[in-house]
């Protein structure tokens, strides 16, 4: 068995555009690449990259999966040989003795539950200890109500080398766990541990599945550094995870607010905003951008008002961007930060400067006019190619009437002729689109002879619904652990295909392994084509506006009624049913006296 830290390396150094692109010619589709599919043969592109999920898949023939897969497919080998193919391309070693090459330390599930214990000490700390009156005056000054700090449970690590990981000690903790989750540190000359955190106020970072996973520490004065982050432990990693975020998520549907700091979030929250989450202490990744992705299709990006703020903002739009998600902008006057700002003008002013927020296109259109002389007649034709390829991707006619009449004003180009090119560009795509569905159309007529999970033709409400639960369970970690936790009843026998089946027990299983689930272990398991066919479920799934709990419950119900038919007892047949038996059963009995007579 390859390591599983090991695999997950090779995939994040393989990346997928220019693997396949070995392969396939791409050409760039709004945030994907599309390109004619190497597994079957085709004159229009039905072959897409995902960049954004780290995936591909063919609308024409469903072939998918992740850059393991497509390997496996495209050289005719096993799961093993890709892996190891992938890792000699991008100089991962794969190590002979497993043993002695990975680290043997606390597990993640025992790191959490030492981040619970901490968190209550923090928090138990502010609100009693005698030394804590600082941060208690410190959170009064920054307007912060009772409620708001029980509710992010704040908290204070004191001015004490060791007194968390003294009480910490008293719960069971040894001091490698406390190393291991970023909660003390050694001393180089006498080896005794150390509290990480101290004289910071807390904020406990949490996961969408309520797990405190990591914690941030600010200084209440002008030291440095201002602000003391977790780093990368076995339950934490800065780039998969988003302040605020378990509680953001249920109110971002529409869009969702990026923030700079937890204090900008806090106050957006107290305020009634409870859409606003920040990165915890990093310029936005594209695993944040992936993230976000999951939840809501438009962000706010509220960052300082600097010049470091405008490079982050001008950065986070690039990074949203290529995974699909609309980008405005908030430009504040009169305060530096939403905090700040809210504090002088109150939430409702807040909510008309959101309101008031500059769309994408209008960065766009800057970076283009910049990059090119429009005095030049040339470079002034391959501005405007750009500038109407991007408005042809809005879908409101609205919008894209605004944008043509900006940008007339900014090329010196009639709106006419502007107009007339973003509608040859919208009608070539609609035809590609058109020809798509058809593609579609065909894929599903032609399932009724799947080899891939022939038992989906026995009940396609059934099938539909197996797809979209273990779909959403792919793109959500929270319906998962939901699950496991039993506050969700389904088990593997609720399935009626046995692709189903074993999806399902592998997604779990892998879910509540030590590392959680990654797509790329499947591969363990599945054929490519089996793998393709999950990937399906969770694209189907993405391309869905509607993807929340009861679109989730739905579909579990439909999976337990038609359980429920299908292991009806024999004692509940039909009044008919059980007369017609009885008949048969009596006509038996005479032919059998007839014979023995």
């Amino acid at each position: 068995m390859i390591p599983r830290e090991v695999i997950e390396e090779i995939v994040r150094r393989s990346d997928i555009e220019q693997t396949i692109g070995s392969y396939v010619t791409l050409k760039r589709a709004g945030s994907n690449m599309v390109g004619l599919c190497p597994f079957h043969s085709e004159k229009s592109p039905s072959f897409t990259v995902f960049p954004g999920t780290d995936s591909f898949y063919c609308f024409g023939c469903g072939a998918g999966g992740d850059v393991i897969t497509f390997i496996m497919k495209a050289e005719n080998i096993d799961y093993v040989a890709a892996l190891e193919l992938l890792a000699k391309r991008c100089g991962v070693a794969i190590p002979q003795d497993n043993s002695s090459e990975y680290r043997k330390g606390p597990t993640r599930e025992r790191i959490r539950e030492m981040n619970v214990a901490a968190a209550r000490f923090f928090h138990n700390y502010l609100l009693n200890a005698p030394d804590a009156a600082q941060a208690r005056g410190y959170f009064a000054s920054r307007k912060l109500t009772g409620a708001t700090i029980k509710h992010f449970y704040l908290g204070y690590a004191p001015n004490d080398f060791g007194k968390l990981t003294n009480y910490l000690k008293t719960k069971g903790f040894t001091e490698e766990e406390m190393i291991t989750g970023f909660l003390c540190g050694k001393s180089s000359k006498n080896g005794a541990a150390y509290d990480y955190f101290r004289n910071r106020v807390i904020f406990p970072i949490v996961d969408t599945s309520k797990n405190i996973v990591g914690f941030g520490g600010r200084v209440m004065d002008d030291s440095k550094p201002k602000y003391l982050n977790t780093s990368d432990t076995p339950a934490f990693k800065k780039s998969h995870n988003l302040f605020a975020l378990n509680y953001a998520k249920d109110y971002c549907a529409d869009e969702l607010i990026l923030c700079e700091g937890y204090m900008d979030v806090i106050a957006l929250h107290q305020a009634g905003i409870q859409n606003a989450v920040a990165t915890l202490g990093t310029a936005i990744t594209e695993d944040h951008a992936r993230i976000i992705a999951k939840y809501t299709k438009k962000v706010i990006v509220s960052y300082d008002s600097d010049e470091a703020g405008v490079n982050a903002a001008n950065k986070a739009m690039r990074i949203l961007a290529k995974v699909g998600v609309e980008v405005r902008i908030l430009k504040m006057k009169g305060a530096k930060d939403p905090d700040e700002f809210i504090k002088k003008f109150g939430a409702a002013a807040f909510r008309n400067l959101v309101g008031e927020s500059r769309t994408g296109f209008e960065f766009k259109l800057e970076a283009i006019t910049a990059k090119y002389n429009l005095e030049d007649t040339s470079q002034k034709v391959r501005a405007s190619a750009e500038i109407v390829g991007i408005i042809a991707d809005y879908h409101s006619g609205v919008e894209r009437e605004l944008y043509i009449a900006r940008a007339a004003e900014v090329t010196k180009i009639p709106q006419a002729a502007l107009r007339e090119d973003v509608e040859r560009i919208r009608k070539a795509r609609i035809r590609e689109q058109q020809k798509e569905v058809t593609r579609e159309a065909h894929a599903s007529i032609r399932s009724l002879g799947d080899k891939v999970n022939p038992d989906a033709a026995q009940n396609s409400r059934v099938a539909f619904a197996e797809e979209t639960v273990l779909g959403l369970m792919l793109i959500f970690p929270e319906y998962r652990d939901r699950i496991a936790s039993e506050d969700i009843r389904l088990e593997e026998n609720d399935f009626l295909t046995s692709l189903g089946k074993r999806a399902f027990s592998a997604i779990m299983r892998l879910h509540g392994s030590e590392g959680g689930f990654a797509f790329a272990l499947l591969g363990e398991e599945f054929t490519p084509d089996e793998i393709g066919r999950i990937r399906s479920w969770e694209i189907k799934r993405r391309a869905l506006s509607e993807n929340g709990t009861g679109v989730f419950a739905g579909a579990i119900n439909v999976l337990h009624e038609e359980r429920m038919k299908r292991e009806k007892p024999a004692d509940s047949i039909s009044l008919a049913d059980a007369l017609a038996q009885k008949r048969r059963e009596l006509e038996e009995a005479r032919k059998k006296r007839f014979e023995e007579n």
